[in-house]
């Protein structure tokens, strides 16, 4: 059921402990998984008990009110009172205010999580429903498949076009940054069952969040805010290289980003973007003096983490709404940096680079950008999506080769 914010309707909710269940993906939809997975803990979900739309630049305010409104009507039985059992809902947010891209609060019909040796099932229905779902059964994987993606609206050639505006731009004082992005294209053949390529995300990226809701699916590594018992933490990332060849080579390739100016430049105004926008949210906030190399399959990027105690009784979401978009995935200043990105991306990012994550009844959640992913419709087509950050003294060549480690996730798992 879509329902408006202003239409919600009351649920009952009731979540009992199960045996343990060591792989949480075969029970989702095979073409719509809900999916929110890192080192084999998260939930999954099946079927739609509530679907709530969201558009425009309040979009992801609107859905903290819907929210708060849709809890405080839903009866929840949750004994086990781990993150992620009870009420939930996962959400994917459109990047741009003026995005055609729908963004979305989605409470399925059963949630299976797992967490610390602990695992659950969570049944939902409307309140004048009698009979609650029944319990799924896992699913086998479909066919395997293997697309080759190709490019889309922004070639090769053209992104390093791009980047070479966006410098002049940035040396003239227009702007510290911008995120610009390319995107390549595939085709789903009919029936193919989506899981596969998140098995293949989860096991390769096994530190990062594997997210899946409605189409848009992928494994980020970054965590863009997640809020517990009133305390919060994020990991900001921005400056990246690659990894080595072998042991030696990889140890110099991450004493080289330390060392890199434009990208602790690049990392610092990511850093800082994020810090101001929690700030007034919090009691105490900290970010690690010095960013660390955070090591990922295929890169290296500048990591710092940030924690911090709220102050004001701000629900995950709220922050979601104080934090996008940072200027990891947008530049510097950010109303500048998206007149830049409008003019020199030749495509509507839709989800891409947006929050994505779940909210539980207390507002409590875990929410990451949506990065190394791809948007997948109904009709089969699959847009995939991969940034940089652009610096004055950024170089069109190496930015266009990071870019293609970016992709790297998306174009393995589903090729």
């Amino acid at each position: 059921m879509t329902v408006t914010a202003t239409r919600v309707q009351a649920l009952t909710v009731e979540t009992t402990q199960l045996d343990d269940v060591r792989h949480i993906l075969p029970f989702t939809d095979a073409h719509a998984p809900l999916v929110w997975l890192r080192k084999g803990e998260g939930i999954a979900g099946a079927g739609e008990a509530l679907r709530l739309e969201f558009h425009g630049a309040d979009r992801i305010a609107q859905a903290s009110a819907a929210w708060k409104q849709l809890a405080a009507a839903c009866t929840v039985t949750d004994p086990v009172r781990m993150p992620g059992s009870g009420l939930v809902a996962f959400g994917t947010f459109a990047f741009d205010d003026e995005s055609a891209a729908t963004s979305v609060l989605i409470v399925p019909r059963i949630v299976i999580g797992r967490r610390g040796g602990t695992a659950w099932i969570t049944r939902i229905r409307h309140t004048d429903e009698q009979v609650m779902p029944t319990v799924p059964h896992a699913q086998p994987f479909g066919a395997e498949y293997r697309l080759t993606m190709l490019p889309g609206a922004l070639t090769r050639e053209a992104y390093k076009r791009a980047v070479v505006a966006a410098t002049e731009r940035i040396r003239d004082g227009e702007l510290e940054k911008v995120v610009l992005a390319r995107d390549l294209r595939a085709h789903l053949p009919i029936e193919s069952d989506v899981r596969r390529a998140l098995v293949e995300l989860a096991l390769g990226y096994p530190d990062c969040w594997t997210y899946a809701v409605d189409g848009m699916l992928g494994s980020s590594p970054e965590t863009l805010v997640r809020v517990h018992g009133g305390t919060l933490d994020a990991r900001v990332l921005a400056g990246t290289s690659a990894r080595g060849r072998d042991a030696a080579s990889d140890h110099d390739s991450a004493d080289d980003l330390l060392r890199s100016s434009k990208d602790l430049h690049e990392h610092a105004v990511a850093v800082r973007s994020v810090v101001d926008a929690l700030a007034p949210h919090t009691s105490t906030l900290e970010a690690s003096s010095q960013p660390f190399p955070l090591k990922l399959p295929n890169l290296w990027h500048l990591a710092t983490d940030v924690s911090g105690t709220l102050s004001d009784g701000s629900g995950s979401l709220d922050l979601v709404a104080a934090l996008h978009p940072t200027a990891a995935v947008a530049g510097t200043p950010t109303d500048v940096a998206l007149r830049v990105i409008h003019e020199l991306e030749p495509f509507d990012r839709e989800r891409y680079a947006g929050p994505v994550g779940w909210i539980g009844a207390n507002g409590d959640g875990e929410w990451a950008i949506a990065l190394r992913g791809a948007q997948v419709k109904a009709s089969g087509d699959i847009t995939a999506y991969a940034g940089c950050g652009i610096m004055g003294d950024s170089v069109p060549e190496r930015e266009l080769a990071e870019t293609s480690m970016k992709f790297r996730p998306i174009t393995e798992a589903f090729g």
